[in-house]
């Protein structure tokens, strides 16, 4: 989606997908796919598969879809915004695949494969399933304190995306997403170590 022509039909794509127009999420999603493997690929560690031999970034970026479609419609005015949406819903994908998991360990039956995540987020990069949690939990307290904080922990904790991609789907400057990082990242650490 670097082309812009081809931010412009996402765009387009997303104001028909937000007015409810048959098949257009589905367009979306096609229109969208490249970048969403992308951020799915920066959040997801080695490249590894899931047992049925579909490759997790799939796995990732084909669930975050199911839950665009569950919800029904799609309220996002334009790339940017879809973006920071689908930084959330991986976000969720994420937890919810960890906290099964680790339900798993604890006598949950069946094997289960499920997603991998790399986290090299606030901090400290040691990519274990209980700061992704953490991580989590202090985010929704960071959300009370400042909103969008939160939003450039998504795109670059989450999502994978880099300060200028994130300062793009703000509508911010670059100093300004580090300037936010570095807050959030404190605040963060701070909360992790409480």
């Amino acid at each position: 989606m670097s082309d812009p022509e081809d931010k412009s039909r996402l765009s387009e794509l997303l104001g028909l997908a937000s007015r409810g127009e048959p098949g257009a999420l589905a367009q979306v999603f096609d229109a969208a796919y490249p970048e969403l493997c992308a951020l799915a690929r920066a959040r997801l560690r080695g490249g590894g598969r899931v047992a049925d031999g579909a490759l997790e970034t799939t796995v990732l970026v084909h669930e975050a879809f199911v839950r665009f479609a569950r919800r029904g419609e799609l309220q996002a005015e334009h790339r940017g915004h879809f973006f920071l949406y689908a930084g959330r819903v991986m976000r969720s994908v994420i937890v919810d695949a960890v906290r099964e998991r680790m339900a798993q360990r604890r006598g949950g039956g069946a094997p289960h494969a499920a997603l991998t995540t790399q986290t090299q987020g606030p901090g400290s990069g040691s990519g274990s399933e209980e700061e992704i949690l953490k991580v989590h939990e202090a985010l929704d307290g960071l959300a009370e304190h400042d909103p969008r904080l939160v939003q450039v922990v998504q795109l670059r904790y989450f999502a994978g995306m880099t300060d200028a991609e994130i300062a793009e789907v703000l509508g911010v400057t670059d100093r300004t997403v580090r300037r936010d990082w570095e807050k959030a990242r404190l605040l963060l650490l701070e909360a992790l170590e409480a």
